[in-house]
């Protein structure tokens, strides 16, 4: 069969796929902020090797609700995700698998430094 040829289901063919590190970028970036509830342009994502396999680090806020409705009512930590550590410990093995099964690059960890909070005034944070 030729190098031109359609692939037949289910066979492989030769060449090569590559996925830009813009790409991986945005998907990463997109994934933090779906998870933590902010703008994905107030991600920062960057890449390192590690022994072969991509860690990710990313440094974002996370939104929150606001403080006066906490104190008024203290469930509503519970009812937003939880504690910004609880759910940006989630978030890490969340994003980890969203850019590794919509990738299919290796990443071996995600670091996460909270940058700052959003207050979110609507329903329930991610």
């Amino acid at each position: 069969m030729s190098s031109t040829a359609p692939a037949i289901r289910g066979q492989e063919l030769s060449g090569h796929n590559r996925i830009s590190t813009q790409a991986l970028t945005s998907l990463a970036k997109a994934a933090a902020a779906q998870f933590l509830d902010v703008d994905a342009d107030d991600v920062r994502a960057d890449w390192a090797d590690d022994d072969g396999m991509l860690a990710l680090s990313l440094v974002t806020p996370i939104s929150i609700p606001p403080l006066n409705a906490v104190v008024m009512d203290p469930l509503r930590v519970e009812g937003s995700g939880g504690s910004i550590w609880d759910r940006s410990v989630r978030a890490k093995a969340r994003i980890l698998a969203t850019v590794t099964e919509l990738s299919g690059a290796r990443l071996s960890r995600v670091d996460i430094r909270i940058s700052g909070a959003k207050i979110s005034e609507g329903g329930r944070v991610q």
